[in-house]
């Protein structure tokens, strides 16, 4: 991998001497362009330290050596990797403006690029910023999406530049083998809700980022992917075709109608066990003279169960989200859907629950093997849950 790190400035801009080197452990020859800006927040002397490399800040290049050098790296380079990527920054991607030494560069540069913005809350959400983004999204670049958080400035929200190990991940599937190609896979993310009357309903804290990271991942590894999600704030993944449903039903309906076409099923969606019998046709109202409500439930059918009669039968991932015992818990729900490995995770542990960004898992197969997948982002895990498929399919 040759990649050009470009990098903007932002005060994210003190993780480059860091990507640089994580990027070099994964075999990665660096090299990097600084805006003027970003220099008052990193050393060039330490980037050149790490890299092995000359820092070029000035487009006009090293006068004694000759040359022109966006046009050399242009020839040279695999990947330009702009992280952090200003909100000044994407603009000029965006419109083609060329008046430093990193944007006449992304003007030569030919190869894949991948932009990772990172800026106040404030900011990212403004229109303009907005379009330009799905600006660049349009043209073919990947963009890592910046995480949540408290933020430098002190407000917390959207804009951190994520850990530096999940973009050296997103590097890393950039380059990735194909091994999905000629794939089909199908993915379930998210909660299901059931109606308690038209305004109240029942459901649980799954985020559905797990689902959406295999999803990506996925795609990115050559497979046609179908993400069938309940309601979250998530953006589909680039190339993905996303079915949007609500309730466990509507789950089974749209799971069953696409897994005849799949070879691959992998069930992350947290679905709903039970629904309510009889919901309200009309908003249940408050009583002065009731303290209590009772609502009668009844059991949803088994998607899993379902999938796992269907003839011939995909290769089946089950999801086991425990609060204790976890691996015993999960042994028993895969013997029990018949599924063909299980990934479980303690949801317990708020660090790699619901709604985290990363996750740590163990996953079990059929024949009683057993990996344990340490905390990464829900990125990195999700490609080591798509490695043990593989192994599998192959064996």
């Amino acid at each position: 991998m040759k990649i050009v790190l470009g990098v903007s400035g932002g005060i994210a801009a003190y993780k480059a001497p860091e990507l640089v080197r994580r990027l070099q452990d994964v075999g990665a020859e660096v090299r990097v362009i600084l805006t003027p800006n970003a220099a008052r927040f990193v050393s060039p002397l330490s980037l050149a330290a790490v890299s092995k490399h000359g820092v070029i800040i000035d487009q006009w290049g090293d006068s004694e050596r000759g040359g022109v050098d966006h046009i050399e790296l242009a020839r040279w380079a695999d990947l330009l990797l702009i992280a952090p990527a200003t909100a000044n920054i994407i603009a000029k991607l965006a419109v083609g403006i060329a008046d430093d030494a990193l944007t006449t560069y992304a003007i030569a540069h030919r190869a894949a690029v991948m932009v990772a913005p990172a800026m106040n809350t404030f900011m990212l959400q403004h229109p303009t910023v907005i379009e330009n983004v799905e600006r660049l999204r349009a043209r073919g670049i990947e963009i890592v999406e910046p995480d949540s958080g408290l933020l430098a400035c002190g407000d917390e929200g959207a804009g951190r530049l994520p850990d530096v190990p999940v973009i050296v991940e997103r590097v890393k599937a950039r380059f990735a083998a194909r091994d999905l190609e000629g794939k089909r896979i199908l993915v379930t993310a998210g909660p299901t809700r059931e109606a308690i009357d038209p305004v109240r309903y029942i459901s649980n804290r799954s985020s559905g980022k797990m689902g959406y990271a295999i999803a990506d991942a996925a795609q990115r590894r050559g497979a046609r992917v179908t993400l069938i999600s309940g309601p979250t704030s998530l953006a589909t993944p680039a190339g993905v075709e996303l079915t949007s449903i609500t309730t466990a039903k509507e789950m089974l309906d749209a799971v069953m109608q696409a897994a005849g076409s799949s070879q691959i099923v992998i069930k992350a969606a947290a679905v709903a066990d039970f629904t309510p019998s009889a919901p309200a046709d009309q908003k249940i109202k408050k009583q002065a003279d009731r303290d209590e409500i009772s609502i009668a439930f009844r059991k949803n059918t088994d998607i899993l169960s379902e999938l796992a009669k269907l003839k011939p039968r995909p290769f089946i991932v089950a999801f086991a989200a425990e609060t204790g015992s976890l691996e015993a818990n999960a042994r028993e729900k895969l013997a029990q859907k018949d599924a063909d490995l299980i990934v479980a995770n303690d949801v317990s542990d708020a660090a790699i629950g619901f709604d985290s960004d990363e996750n740590e898992v163990l996953i079990i197969g059929r024949d009683g093997s057993q990996s344990k997948v340490e905390r990464a982002s829900k990125f990195a895990v999700a490609n080591r849950i798509l490695d043990a498929v593989i192994q599998r399919l192959h064996g």
